[in-house]
C-alpha cells in the first residue's frame, strides 16, 4: 500500500531564525489546547530543542504522553520529528512504527520565511497508516496548525 506524504507550506512574515525558534522552542505558545491525546486537559506541549529530544504533552494533572522524538535538529534550517501516534490516536512506543514530520525553514527575505512541512512514511503505522494520514490531513491537521504557527511567528 502506497500512502503519499502530506505536504503543506506557509510563508511567515519574520526572519528564518525567528520562525525556527517559534516553531520549536516556543512550540507551546501556538499549539492548540484541544490537540492532545492524554486523559486530562493539556497544560503544555513540549518539543525539546535537541536531536534525541522528546516531543510530548503534559496534562494539567502532571501526566506526560510522548508523541515522538526529535530525529534531526539543524537550526535554523530544519527539524525532523518522529510521529508515534497511531490511527486510533494512541501512542505506539515502537520507533520502527513511527512516521516522520520534516519541517524546513527557507529564507525568502530578511522578514519572510517559507515553512514547508512534509509528513511521510505512513505505511510504517501498519493497518492504521491510512487513518493517521487522513487524520493529519483533515480540517484540524497540519494546514491548520501551520496557520496557527504562522500567526504566532508574525506577531
Amino acid at each position: 500500500m502506497s500512502l503519499e506524504p502530506i505536504r503543506k507550506s506557509v510563508t511567515v512574515a519574520c526572519s528564518r531564525e525567528h520562525a525556527f525558534k517559534t516553531y520549536t522552542e516556543a512550540f507551546d505558545s501556538w499549539w492548540p489546547r484541544q490537540h492532545h491525546i492524554g486523559a486530562g486537559d493539556l497544560a503544555e506541549a513540549v518539543l525539546e530543542p535537541k536531536e534525541g529530544g522528546r516531543w510530548y504533552e503534559r496534562t494539567v494533572d502532571g501526566a506526560e504522553c510522548e508523541w515522538g522524538e526529535v530525529l534531526v535538529w539543524e537550526p535554523p534550517a530544519r527539524v525532523v520529528l518522529s510521529w508515534r501516534i497511531d490511527g486510533d490516536w494512541k501512542v505506539d512506543p515502537d520507533p520502527a512504527k513511527a512516521s516522520e514530520i520534516e519541517v524546513r525553514f527557507i529564507e525568502e527575505g530578511p522578514r519572510s520565511t517559507r515553512v514547508e512541512l512534509e509528513h511521510r512514511d505512513f505505511a510504517r503505522h501498519g493497518e492504521t497508516g491510512a487513518k493517521v494520514r487522513e487524520g493529519v490531513s483533515g480540517e484540524g491537521g497540519h494546514g491548520a496548525l501551520l496557520n496557527l504557527f504562522a500567526a504566532k511567528a508574525a506577531a
